[in-house]
């Protein structure tokens, strides 16, 4: 079972509890052991600290993956660890990049929790893992390919996924 805490720290609503718990459980499912986790959903000005706190990007970008550094067994139910995601940044790359806004809130979702359970895309053989599989999942939802427009995207705050984001 899958712990969550979804923390709304934006003026904006953003999607659904039921929603941001269906991706969470999608991109998850691989893992059979309880989990907890927590969501953030900030606004531009802590979503902009938290990236020049932790990668020393002076903007906001969409989603920060923090993983729990904590061994299993200290803990009653295994910590995953945290995402924060900015929710106009979201909103903005949603509209800039002609997607659908849920098909690109369950990637950036999907994409976070992946990084949570270890996967990464800083060399090209994982990043083409990790891509397939959020491709598979999203799939699932009925949502396209969300790297078909740009495969190789730049490292731009406004841009599909890319490198831009922890």
């Amino acid at each position: 079972m899958l712990e969550l805490d979804l923390q709304r720290a934006s003026t904006a609503p953003g999607p659904s509890d039921a929603e941001f718990r269906r991706w969470c459980e999608l991109a998850l499912r691989q893992r059979s052991a309880d989990s907890e986790m927590t969501i953030r959903l900030v606004d531009e000005t802590e979503g902009r600290e938290l990236n020049l706190t932790y990668r020393h990007k002076d903007y906001a970008t969409n989603v920060l993956s923090f993983p729990a550094d904590v061994p299993d067994e200290m803990l009653d139910i295994p910590l995953l660890g945290d995402l924060v995601i900015c929710v106009p940044v979201v909103e903005r790359e949603a509209a800039e990049q002609g997607k659908a806004l849920d098909a690109h809130w369950a990637h950036l979702v999907m994409h976070g929790c992946l990084h949570l359970l270890g996967y990464d895309h800083i060399d090209d053989d994982e990043a083409e893992e990790m891509e397939a599989l959020e491709r598979e999942l999203l799939a699932q939802l009925g949502h396209p390919d969300p790297y078909a427009a740009d495969e190789h995207v730049d490292d731009t705050p406004t841009k599909a996924i890319g490198k831009d984001h922890e």
